[in-house]
């Protein structure tokens, strides 16, 4: 646990920026609970809860970016916690001490372990439900059963994926031919974790275009790593303590959650990473185990060495990407960023429009960077509207308040491309036949460019015409 907070606190703040999942969460936690609430009935229900206790947490502590971000800090040294005691039931004390050691080294366990968002959370929920799994086999007190349904439930409420954490632990018991009424309990559960997941879920069926940014389902080095960890540890000598075999616990909380997304993904693209990222509970698990295993089983100094060499060229292979993750170019874009370049290449009284409209929470992290720019297609802002990016106004209100200006400052996402829709034909329409460009700035995430009339052909104020392009790291 202290290893896991002390790479958490290592680079926590990024040099003070702020990605634009992270700035989602940073503005609805700002809001009323009311307003959390009625936010959701539009947009992000799947989040609504954490959302809500991110606003508490702000109340309590300040809604700052430490505050944003501390919450997975402590949650992920809780995952490694969790981690440890499953690994010590099921495989020893040194196994136990091997794995939590490994799971806060894992690159994708630093990532999120920094991230203003909910995924350390379900992965700490799904890790203790794990261990509450483990300990309800030999014991099948009732009781135990509910705080396992009651752990999971709160893991798919945070994020409706942790349920296929659920699927992963029938496939564990069934794999490890525990007795059936054990496997009765554990359906009898399951049946109920679903049942207060639906609701839920049915209503966030209508949501789904929020994931329409997700790509097409090809992930073949996953599939590769997946396949070839399934093909060596499924039948692997490790942990033979009690009716659960490690390697019988491990695998499938490593392989399926991420393998089920990817099938799913054939109809739909939903995989992400992040999604599933407690199946690093599995990795950590096996190689916790393995490393305990070679241990038990070395028979010389010179076994030892090897091992000993083995162990630091890891370790040294993973200082590159933890000093990466820890640097605003870790995420895919950096919305404080893109808000000082808006504020730095747009003057007092310039017109700002959003290439798309979702993209306007790119700039909404800090709202000084905009204070002194009209934003021209917005008709209700996001707090009142119960919006993320507020609402905007039909095309053609779009196209005259346009001309109504001589500079316009258009902020578009990198490698986005706008829908269409009235709104944006309109935006780009005009654009097009009345307006030059004058300069872009492209950022981390976004391109952030000015506009002029034609008949403006000498602006007073805007990036220097000599560099037509920059790039802001």
């Amino acid at each position: 646990m202290s290893l896991t907070i002390a790479l958490g606190l290592w680079g926590i703040r990024r040099k003070n920026t702020m990605w634009g999942d992270e700035s989602v969460t940073y503005q609805l936690a700002h809001r009323d609970l009311s307003q959390i609430w009625h936010t959701a009935q539009h947009v992000d229900l799947v989040h609504a809860l954490y959302y809500a206790v991110m606003h508490e947490i702000f109340g309590l502590f300040g809604g700052g970016l430490l505050t944003l971000r501390l919450p997975s800090v402590l949650a992920m040294s809780v995952a490694a916690s969790g981690v440890g005691l499953v690994a010590l039931r099921l495989a020893g004390p040194r196994a136990g001490l091997l794995a939590g050691l490994v799971f806060p080294l894992l690159p994708q366990v630093q990532k999120y372990a920094q991230e203003g968002r909910s995924y350390a959370m379900v992965c700490a929920l799904v890790t203790w439900a794990t261990y509450a799994l483990v300990v309800s086999v030999p014991h099948r007190a009732r009781w135990r059963w509910a705080v396992y349904g009651s752990t999971m439930l709160l893991a798919c409420l945070l994020h409706e994926f942790a349920v296929l954490a659920l699927v992963a632990h029938g496939v564990t018991l069934v794999v490890s031919r525990v007795p059936r009424p054990v496997i009765r309990s554990w359906s009898v559960t399951a049946a109920g974790v679903v049942a207060g997941l639906l609701p839920l879920a049915i209503r966030s069926v209508g949501q789904s275009e929020q994931v329409s940014w997700i790509g097409g389902p090809v992930r073949l080095p996953y599939l590769l790593v997946v396949a070839v960890v399934g093909v060596v540890c499924a039948r692997a000598p490790l942990g033979v303590r009690g009716p659960v075999r490690l390697s019988a616990l491990a695998v499938p909380i490593l392989v399926l959650p991420g393998l089920l997304l990817l099938i799913a993904s054939l109809v739909k693209p939903l995989f992400v990473d992040r999604y599933v990222l407690y199946s690093n509970i599995g990795i950590a698990l096996l190689l916790g185990a393995w490393m305990d295993y070679f241990h038990r089983l070395r028979q010389s100094s010179r076994n030892a060495w090897i091992a000993a060499v083995a162990v630091v060229a890891v370790l040294a292979a993973l200082v590159p990407p933890s000093l990466w993750l820890r640097t605003p170019q870790s995420r895919s874009n950096d919305v404080t960023a893109i808000g000082a370049t808006v504020r730095k290449e747009g003057r007092p009284g310039d017109g700002l429009l959003y290439l798309f409209g979702r993209h306007r929470i790119l700039t909404a992290a800090n709202p000084e960077d905009t204070r002194f720019l009209t934003d021209l297609a917005l008709a209700q802002d996001p707090v009142s509207s119960n919006t993320l990016a507020g609402v905007e106004l039909p095309a053609q209100d779009i196209a005259a308040r346009m001309l109504e200006f001589d500079r316009i400052v258009a902020v578009r996402a990198a490698d986005a491309h706008s829908p269409t829709n009235p709104q944006e034909e309109a935006k780009t329409s005009t654009l097009r036949r009345h307006f030059r460009e004058y300069g872009t700035t492209h950022v981390n995430g976004a391109r952030v460019t000015v506009y002029v009339r034609d008949h403006d052909p000498s602006p007073k104020a805007g990036p220097d015409p000599t560099a037509r392009e920059r790039a802001v790291g």
